[in-house]
């Protein structure tokens, strides 16, 4: 089954928060990677060869088919990822923040809007002059297993957006490395500690009672975003109502990395969305996004 990018446009005010990501290859894979690697803070010259990382993820990430699906070159979907290497061993273990921003079309248009800003600062790895990744889905690796779970989590987001629960494949392939690694003596895998890392994302975005949550990303994107243009009132209703379903599974748990990636991503964006709101909207929405996310009130009461 070929997968399908839906593309309308989208008003000027949401075009000016949308950004456009990477640039085009040819071939049929489904990740359009830019990798940058930020090595200021390992001043030793011995490391020269880490310029050799970023290619090399690149080519790992761009290269591999992590889909039976067929997509086209404009349905690709645009990711940046930013590596800043923090500390190293006298063994070539390097401590590395990992920035990931995953980006979708809206609905015939030009402009894109991102789906994922995730922060992971819990990445170590080795990494020695001309070393490999070797992809094994049986086997932890402690790049590979890192790349294949964000590659993962990324297709689970975009095919979230476009169809309700559509990236459940691609977040079972996420919960598979999460287990294997279980197993290493890894950072950011522990079931126990952080409330915050890739078992904690993973184990979350599977729960049934996260699951209006995943509903409502459908809701925004593929209801709300991509008809703005047709009809803004109706967009905005459609974006209030995956908020309503948003703020009601918000309540039925006490963990909020989800709703915090979301909103954090999306909270500039959604005040747009409803600046130009009759005033009952502007505050429907005020009222819900202050109650789901506290920590950009500042950004919402512009909506007052």
């Amino acid at each position: 089954m070929k997968k399908m990018h839906p593309i309308h446009s989208v008003s000027l005010f949401l075009v000016s928060l949308m950004m456009l990501a990477g640039s085009p290859r040819v071939s049929a894979q489904e990740l359009n990677v830019t990798v940058d690697v930020n090595k200021s803070q390992i001043s030793s010259s011995a490391y020269d060869y880490l310029d050799e990382l970023a290619p090399v993820i690149s080519r790992y990430l761009n290269d591999y088919m992590w889909t039976d699906n067929n997509f086209q070159e404009d349905e690709r979907i645009n990711v940046n990822v930013q590596i800043v290497l923090t500390n190293v061993d006298n063994n070539a273990n390097f401590d590395a923040n990992l920035i990931i921003t995953s980006y979708r079309p809206i609905y015939n248009s030009r402009a894109q809007t991102p789906l994922l800003i995730i922060s992971d600062d819990a990445w170590r790895f080795n990494y020695t002059r001309n070393r490999n990744i070797v992809r094994d889905q049986m086997q932890f690796d402690d790049i590979a297993s890192v790349l294949d779970f964000y590659a993962y989590m990324i297709l689970g987001y975009d095919y979230d957006s476009f169809s309700e629960l559509g990236g459940t494949p691609h977040y079972r392939n996420a919960q598979q490395i999460v287990e294997i690694a279980q197993n290493a003596a890894s950072t950011g895998w522990a079931s126990s500690g952080s409330r915050r890392n890739r078992y904690q994302l993973i184990t979350q975005m599977m729960a049934p009672s996260y699951e209006g949550f995943r509903k409502a990303f459908y809701q925004y994107h593929r209801l709300g975003l991509d008809q703005f243009l047709n009809n803004q009132d109706e967009a905005r209703a459609q974006i209030l109502e995956a908020l309503a379903v948003m703020r009601a599974t918000q309540r039925q748990n006490t963990e909020n990395y989800l709703f915090d990636l979301m909103f954090s991503t999306k909270y500039r964006e959604m005040t747009a969305i409803f600046l130009d709101a009759e005033t009952s909207q502007k505050l429907d929405a005020y009222n819900l996004l202050v109650e789901l996310d506290q920590s950009h009130m500042t950004e919402y009461e512009k909506l007052q």
